[in-house]
């Protein structure tokens, strides 16, 4: 089960970065949303949480910061979109599990 997730996790990361360089569907963003969900309930532990959650933070702040770098601003920001949809459907089911987590003690 490790392996599948590493794996789905690699496909979301190439898959929203393709999106972020112009490759677009309509489904795509959907596909990248519930392919982060399944990679973040298969690859994160209850230790692991607050780590990942965290970085993902950081990233959603990254990826904005991006744009007022001149002449590679543009693209690493749109590339950074795509695998911030992507990390969004693992970033949720992670805090999902988080907040369950906490509400059992």
């Amino acid at each position: 089960m490790a392996n599948l997730g590493r794996i789905l996790f690699l496909i979301g990361i190439v898959v929203a970065a393709a999106m972020g360089m112009g490759f677009s569907e309509p489904w795509l963003p959907w596909v990248l949303v519930v392919l982060g969900a399944v990679v973040g309930f298969l690859n994160i532990s209850g230790s692991e949480s607050r780590t990942f959650l965290i970085a993902g933070i950081a990233m959603t702040i990254a990826a904005t910061a991006f744009r007022n770098v001149p002449y590679i601003g543009d693209d690493v920001t749109k590339i950074m979109g795509g695998i911030m949809t992507f990390l969004s459907g693992a970033i949720f089911v992670v805090a999902a599990k988080a907040l369950f987590d906490t509400t059992k003690d």
